[in-house]
């Protein structure tokens, strides 16, 4: 056996159950495509995780991360592409970017990615005002025309930062009313952020950059243009479970892997935690099932956790 366990996704959950593997003597190894962090990297704020008050995404990500690496070994930039489980021997076949690895169990922890417009011009226009990360670009837009796509926490969130940051921000929203939390949405109240209501997004304006939006109204049919240098679009996420759907793990909805309450899925050896299993789809709960999903690949791998 190359691996005792891989962990697979370098986020919050990732790091979660890389410390409560390592800590049961578990050798341990976190794949990530990227540098990890997951989208939590993008919150300007986290204002829910206990024992912050309010800290951001990438600080918050960064300190899991520095405690991960005390237990687990990062393999970072390098994708995982294929899982294949040997019956034969109870082992889990990884294959990467890199490498093939014989693994004893799994732990997906792949997250989601942010859900497109699909509208023209959104493509095109990516990096030249349309952006899904305000934290990573809303600097660039002090004091510039920004609409902020979506109604939901992430979307309101967005858009108090860009305003705090000295963006002139509007809200357009498919709906009547937003679906974010009371708190958020007082605070748009309370900062005059205005809200297009019942508006979908046709068209994403512009040549070399974006220049505004085309909107239609939901319940008239009519349409506007809404002049903007910069479009954060925060409409939603996909469930990246394709590599454990292609293993035969089962999902369901959109896409999110099924668990049983100790986040093993039908594939035996094969765990999956976090935002990639649906729920609250929230920090402290994708933790919470790392966690989980540890304790029971320790089980799996014939140990025993240190309680």
């Amino acid at each position: 056996m190359d691996v005792e366990l891989a962990i697979i996704g370098a986020g919050s959950a990732g790091y979660t159950a890389a410390i409560y593997a390592g800590r049961a003597g578990i050798d341990a190894v976190v794949f990530d495509r990227e540098v990890g962090g997951g989208l939590a990297t993008w919150a300007p704020n986290v204002e829910n995780y206990p024992g912050f008050k309010s800290i951001s995404g990438i600080d918050l990500m960064d300190r899991m991360k520095e405690h991960a690496q005390d237990y687990a070994r990062f393999n970072l930039f390098e994708e995982v592409t294929q899982l294949h489980r040997e019956e034969d021997q109870g082992h889990v076949k990884v294959v990467t970017s890199k490498d093939t690895y014989d693994t004893g169990a799994v732990i997906v922890c792949t997250g989601t990615t942010h859900k497109h417009l699909g509208v023209p011009g959104e493509t095109e226009l990516r990096g030249r005002g349309v952006s899904y990360c305000a934290t990573c670009d809303g600097s660039f837009f002090r004091g510039k025309e920004v609409a902020v796509v979506g109604g939901g926490n992430s979307a309101v969130n967005e858009a108090l930062y860009l305003h705090h940051l000295g963006c002139r921000v509007s809200i357009v929203h498919r709906r009547d009313q937003l679906r974010a939390e009371d708190a958020l949405e007082r605070e748009v109240r309370k900062n005059d952020i205005p809200v297009i209501w019942s508006s979908e997004v046709q068209e994403i304006m512009g040549d070399s950059k974006v220049t505004g939006l085309r909107i239609v109204n939901r319940e008239t049919g009519e349409s506007s243009t809404l002049p903007a240098d910069g479009v954060f679009v925060s409409i939603g996420e996909t469930p990246q479970s394709e590599l454990a759907s292609r293993a035969g793990v089962e999902t369901y909805g959109p896409g999110y892997i099924q668990t049983d309450r100790m986040q093993r899925t039908n594939v035996p050896r094969i765990l999956a935690a976090g935002d990639v299993t649906g729920g609250m789809r929230q920090i402290v709960t994708a933790c919470g099932e790392g966690a989980l999903a540890a304790m029971s690949a320790v089980e799996i791998l014939g140990r025993q956790y240190p309680f």
